[in-house]
């Protein structure tokens, strides 16, 4: 005769979340340990691993509201760099970390955790099966043929604007003819700082909106973004601040990075104008592609761009305009240069009316787009 299941009381998501806050620190130690100890993961794997491991405690340690809608948020945003085999990993070395801290603490309510850690790795599994099951059901083999031929030939199309053009002077002009192209209403590029880790809006409609737009990524984002590979986001706001959301009335969107030699040049974000919108693996891996070649095509234009403008900088305005760059105040700047900070203001004043910017922010924008930053 069967036994009976054992009874236990169930939780709520807010008292799952708040365990996982109280002991985030336990976790993450636990998780590092499994991670080094677990001796079939290669170590080029080991790294994205890591990555989905480190992004989900921190995804779990911020989110406030109902899980199952941000769960496949998170999910959808990972898939570019999700196979089975890193997914079953990232899943068994979470599962260990949590087992153990519950098994050291001998907490009562145990089994509770445990098991609503389980309902959410069950919907994870759902949904990423749903999500890559989908993908080879969709298609014949003529229809994935004709597909193919036609990211073929939207790739061909690239090619030619790029060798037809010259330089980030007509890098404005590339993304109207991508948003064509890919059959998008929007496209934005935010170039990129990595020694500051800031991203700036730097080309895009409405452009007083897009160059508003500057800071440092989060850790979350870094996280999500850092992957080298297009991001979708069908629901934008646990990664974007709210005050950006309405600034472009945003929903779905992709970020493709344009990339050189693992150069990060910036972001490219493609959108519908506030329209919902979903998205396809071979979708994702032909705007990589795009992102690819776009890079090339800035690494091989850089001195094109350089030798381009008429601006012509001093040594000394030049190291201003890249410690503006690094977001160094005018008090800072001066300790640095061993300069008083009335000399470093006037400096900047130089930069401003050289490029005919309104202020700080607009000097930096403007010497990326004039190509005196890199």
């Amino acid at each position: 005769m069967a036994q009976p299941l054992h009874a236990y009381e169930e939780i709520t998501f807010r008292q799952f979340i708040l365990f996982i806050k109280s002991h985030n620190k336990q976790i993450e130690e636990n998780i590092n340990i499994y991670l080094n100890l677990e001796p079939f993961i290669l170590e080029p794997e080991r790294k994205m691993i890591q990555s989905l491991l480190d992004s989900f405690l921190l995804f779990l340690s911020d989110i406030r509201d109902t899980y199952e809608k941000h769960l496949d948020t998170w999910l959808q945003s990972h898939l570019p760099i999700l196979n089975v085999n890193h997914f079953s990993m990232f899943r068994l070395i979470f599962e260990k970390a949590i087992v153990t801290l519950m098994v050291n603490l001998k907490h009562a309510q145990t089994i509770s955790i445990l098991m609503f850690l389980l309902s959410i790795f069950s919907h994870l599994i759902h949904s990423y099966n749903k999500w890559v099951d989908d993908e080879p059901g969709q298609h014949s083999k003529t229809i994935q043929e004709n597909a193919e031929l036609k990211r073929l030939q939207l790739l061909d199309q690239l090619d030619e604007l790029l060798i037809n053009s010259a330089g980030f002077k007509d890098f404005a002009f590339i993304l109207k003819k991508c948003e064509e192209f890919f059959n998008y209403k929007r496209c934005v590029f935010y170039a990129y700082i990595p020694w500051s880790n800031q991203l700036y809006g730097t080309i895009g409609s409405e452009l007083p909106k897009v160059q508003s737009m500057r800071g440092q990524l989060s850790l979350k984002q870094s996280m999500v973004f850092n992957s080298k590979k297009p991001v979708y986001l069908k629901d934008p706001h646990n990664y974007i601040k709210e005050e950006h959301i309405q600034l472009f009335n945003l929903s779905s969107v992709i970020f493709v990075p344009i990339v050189h030699e693992q150069q990060v040049f910036g972001w490219l974000t493609f959108d519908q104008l506030g329209e919902e919108f979903d998205y396809s693996i071979d979708e994702l891996t032909l705007l990589d592609q795009v992102g690819k070649r776009l890079g090339l095509y800035l690494s091989r234009k850089d001195d094109e761009v350089s030798f381009g403008t008429d601006i012509q900088l001093t040594e000394r305005e030049s190291m201003i305009l890249n410690l503006l760059a690094e977001g160094y105040n005018n008090k800072k700047m001066a300790e640095l240069l061993q300069l008083s900070e009335h000399t470093v203001r006037d400096y900047v004043s130089s930069l401003m009316t050289k490029f005919k910017a309104k202020n700080r922010t607009q000097v930096v924008v403007y010497g990326f787009r004039l190509g005196l930053l890199k």
